[in-house]
């Protein structure tokens, strides 16, 4: 063979090894493997820990995670047990409350109504209620509260909710004795005592009432409204919000375990405080709904949302972090929209590039979980290469 035929094919068989290399490098499997792995020179306490030990160190039983590329799911793996009494695995199809993942959820229903004329984010919404009405006085009689407000924790509502839940034997509050305090409820009142856009607390009892507010102004039940308007058109067919959860689908239902990894006395509470904790999901569901405002930013709409309402609900209000939904906020170089969820039992996070197409769900059914959730949205980023630092 001639020399230059030589250094050419040698030439030739480097590009092509060049082009494979990363590829396979970059992998779903290699890149699962990569986040499964010990982190080679992690700092991180929990750094030099395997997943498996990563569950042992952390006491959570069973977690869900979907990582989402280029606005499509690039991998999605379960670890660990959906309910350590039963030894019953966790697996992708494995349903978890999304606790607080709720709200934002819950915003882009009323985004949604926003844009087709049904609502506007910035009416008094005294003007939707029809149950119940925000006591007019000093503070919010020039400045109503609205449901942009309502929808960024921003309506001057001061309760700082946090729900616990119901046993599912225990009576159960409606949502006009939740905003009263009034029993059976196990949370106090709603009280607005500030101006609206004064300033930032986040608020679970300003969603119970937005959740109110919505079944006002359509006359439909919360649960069938918001699979109709978001999870039904986004194809998040193991997601609802029913509470209690139907029958049929308990047996794919994560339980709810404490703080050692044992099971709570009952598998999960129930939370007639729907909009706000209300519901049961998967990491791949939650990962399409990321994926709907992803490429809804992108433009010139996606599924649900236009463009204008996915602004709306990733862009700050000018008070606080929150947009009508989610929580915004710059991390190294990149802009991201996310949030969290903390139920009894469960805990879980979502977080998402405002720009660049990548997010991680990451789904636990422990009181530990958020430590892990940290931790594998850390390995995440660095895997994919994020613009986190």
């Amino acid at each position: 063979m001639a020399p230059i035929v030589r250094l050419l094919l040698l030439v030739w068989f480097g590009l092509v090894l060049a082009d494979v290399r990363p590829a396979a490098q970059d992998s779903a499997d290699a890149l699962a493997h990569r986040i499964e792995a010990a982190q080679p020179g992690a700092t991180r306490e929990l750094g030099s820990l395997t997943m498996a030990e990563l569950l042992l160190r952390t006491k959570v039983p069973g977690v869900s995670v979907a990582v989402i590329k280029d606005s499509a799911i690039h991998f999605a793996k379960a670890y660990g047990l959906a309910d350590v009494v039963a030894k019953r695995p966790v697996e992708i199809g494995t349903l978890f409350q999304a606790a607080s993942i709720s709200k934002p959820v819950t915003a882009m229903a009323t985004a949604r109504l926003a844009q087709e004329g049904r609502l506007s984010l910035d009416a008094d919404v005294n003007t939707l209620l029809k149950s119940w009405k925000v006591p007019v006085f000093e503070h919010n009689r020039d400045h109503p509260v609205t449901p942009r407000a309502l929808s960024s924790h921003t309506s001057g509502a001061d309760d700082g909710f946090g729900f616990p839940g119901y046993d599912p034997a225990a009576p159960r509050p409606s949502l006009v004795q939740i905003l009263n305090g009034e029993t059976p409820s196990n949370v106090g009142p709603v009280l607005f005592v500030r101006p609206p856009f004064q300033s930032f607390k986040y608020s679970g009892g300003s969603v119970t009432l937005m959740q109110l507010a919505l079944m006002d102004v359509t006359g439909r039940p919360f649960a069938e409204l918001l699979h109709d308007t978001v999870l039904g058109p986004l194809q998040m067919t193991n997601s609802s919000f029913e509470q209690p959860l139907p029958a049929a689908w308990a047996a794919r239902a994560a339980h709810a375990h404490n703080r050692d990894g044992m099971a709570q006395p009952v598998p999960w509470h129930v939370y007639p405080e729907q909009a706000a904790a209300g519901l049961w999901t998967t990491s791949t569901d939650l990962a399409k709904f990321a994926i709907e405002v992803q490429r809804a930013l992108r433009g010139p709409r996606g599924a649900v949302l236009t463009q204008g309402s996915a602004r709306e609900m990733t862009t700050p209000v000018g008070v606080g972090p929150y947009g009508v939904g989610f929580s915004v906020e710059k991390r190294g170089e990149g802009w991201y929209f996310s949030h969290g969820g903390s139920n009894w039992g469960f805990r879980c996070t979502l977080l998402a590039h405002l720009r660049k197409g990548y997010a991680v769900v990451v789904m636990t059914n422990g009181d530990n979980g958020s430590v892990l959730a940290t931790e594998l949205v850390e390995r995440v980023a660095a895997a994919y290469r994020w613009d986190m630092k």
